[in-house]
């Protein structure tokens, strides 16, 4: 279910780390104290990653209570970014950067330019 989220109307990662050992209620009140964003929104995803980086948490507001989803990884971790202290908003491309293993801030982009005025 992680590996797709268009199932998903907004994702957040919540940066640096995050005691895992949480249940809904300690995570649900780490976003409201970070972000400050109304968290009873449905279809709304928040992820948390620990110190070990193997793992994942995700938090969503289903409309009639906290839906809890774990991922962990066999061998192999995330890239989480750990240098700020608070809630992201991530777009589905950046989602899916993630769940590669990859960054979310690609270090280099291709850069689009005009097309030349003249003709060949």
């Amino acid at each position: 279910m992680l590996n797709n989220a268009t199932c998903f109307k907004e994702i957040y990662i919540v940066c640096g780390r995050t005691d895992l050992r949480y249940g809904m209620e300690n995570l649900a009140a780490l976003v409201k104290s970070k972000s400050g964003n109304e968290l009873f929104r449905p279809d709304v995803l928040y992820l948390f990653c620990g110190r070990r980086a193997d793992r994942i948490k995700g938090l969503v507001w289903e409309g009639d209570g906290w839906l809890l989803l774990v991922k962990r990884l066999a061998g192999s971790r995330f890239v989480w970014p750990r240098n700020a202290d608070e809630v992201k908003q991530l777009s589905q491309q950046q989602f899916e950067w993630l769940m590669a293993g990859l960054t979310i801030t690609p270090k280099k982009m291709i850069q689009r330019v005009d097309p030349p005025e003249y003709i060949l």
